[in-house]
């Protein structure tokens, strides 16, 4: 079979949609599947554009036996509205553009969270009379909304009637989490259309082990209790509360905060640390996907925050899998969904959203209590070998594609 993937997001960017992509890509590709990925050059979320690549409109490369495909994009960093729909809408025209000039495929999946991607898809299939899959990561537009980046409008509106127009054409609906399913059901799609697979780990991957000698002391961290936020540091993610809880916890020389990686918010919360002293935080910044697993092994706790709205119940922070792997304890300030997961895993402490104080405490809990705290992290291994492994769930999302292949 020969996969046609349409993705805004692809190594070396080492954010979820990206670390997803290509870990389910290479496996198929194993399996003796053919997978073409059309993405852009990569730049997530800096907007600049990585060593050794140009925003170009063709280049082609072989990524762990993947054919990547790398168009021209309108390139901007991860904030303002109107400049990122410029992006989304400049990768949707290329990669419509460039699937002309590709053999043809036997099936099209695109992904989200944004949806001009599977709207690329939609006509692609229509101009190959090939079927598409939609890979739903997030439910956009109302994700706009939630973080306050629009409110709602006719244009919302609009966007929201497209969205439901594209889960009604797609082949199939690939979900990442039980709830966005619930939802589109609850909005009359039908629910044998909808496949549920989650995202994981690659556990060969992500291993646990000491931590790294040289980091921790340019770092200044020896000694220290470390609790570490990964991911991207943007409007959804609630980095405000690590720092509060920061202030909390400046009577505690032995416990620090790391923040790993960048976003619209990053620059702005490293600014508002220096200024008011908050010698217990680290802005790292953006690090290789290899790099971020030392980070993981430097980190006594993970913390996995989201800001508190409703639609936030339905997501799955996919560093929850990544701490699990690493048998990091996590403290989770999540509703919904994650907080049932972790609670099922017995990996961590849940706290509610956006309490500073709750952080703190659990923080300060598990500094004390280390014996607990490296236990919770082995639960979370195991857990995640018997229900998360990126192996299990590529092999799962494969067979919805070839049922799609077949009908």
């Amino acid at each position: 079979m020969h996969i046609l993937f349409l993705t805004d997001n692809f190594p070396p960017e080492t954010n979820a949609p990206a670390s997803r992509t290509h870990e389910h890509a290479k496996r198929w590709v194993l399996a003796g599947h053919r997978v073409t990925v059309v993405t852009g050059a990569p730049n997530f979320p800096s907007g600049r554009i990585h060593p050794g690549y140009r925003n170009e409109l063709w280049r082609r490369e072989e990524i762990d036996g993947i054919d990547v495909l790398r168009v021209w994009t309108y390139i901007t960093a991860n904030e303002g509205f109107i400049k990122r729909t410029l992006d989304y809408v400049s990768f949707m025209l290329s990669a419509v553009v460039a699937s002309l000039f590709l053999p043809r495929p036997d099936l099209i999946v695109a992904t989200s969270p944004q949806f001009f991607t599977p709207c690329a898809a939609l006509v692609i299939s229509v101009l190959r009379w090939r079927p598409f899959v939609f890979e739903l990561r997030d439910l956009w537009p109302d994700s706009i909304v939630a973080v306050g980046a629009m409110r709602e409008s006719v244009a919302i509106r609009l966007l929201r009637k497209l969205e439901y127009f594209l889960y009604r054409r797609a082949a199939r609906i690939v979900s990442v989490t039980n709830s966005f399913k619930r939802v589109l059901t609850g909005n009359g799609i039908p629910p044998e259309k909808i496949a549920v697979v989650p995202n994981g780990v690659d556990l060969d991957a992500y291993q646990p082990g000491p931590k790294p000698a040289a980091l921790v002391q340019r770092l200044g961290l020896d000694g220290k209790f470390v609790a570490a936020y990964v991911g991207t540091v943007g409007m959804a993610h609630g980095i405000v509360t690590l720092l509060d809880a920061a202030r909390a916890l400046k009577s505690r020389p032995d416990i620090a905060f790391v923040v790993v990686g960048t976003g619209a918010q990053q620059a702005e919360l490293a600014e508002v640390a220096r200024r008011e002293g908050l010698d217990n935080v680290v802005f790292v910044g953006a690090v290789s996907k290899v790099e971020v697993r030392d980070y993981w092994r430097l980190c006594d706790v993970a913390v996995v925050l989201l800001r508190d709205t409703p639609l936030f119940r339905h997501v799955i922070p996919s560093k929850m899998f990544e701490a699990m792997g690493m048998e990091r304890a996590i403290v989770l300030g999540v509703k919904g969904e994650s907080e049932e997961i972790l609670l099922e895993s017995g990996a961590g402490i849940t706290i509610p959203p956006e309490d500073a104080a709750a952080l703190a405490r659990a923080v300060a809990t598990l500094a004390d209590e280390p014996e607990r705290c490296s236990a919770l992290g082995k639960k979370g291994r195991v857990f995640a070998a018997e229900r998360f492994s990126r192996e299990t769930l590529a092999s799962r999302m494969l067979d919805e594609l070839l049922q799609v292949s077949a009908e």
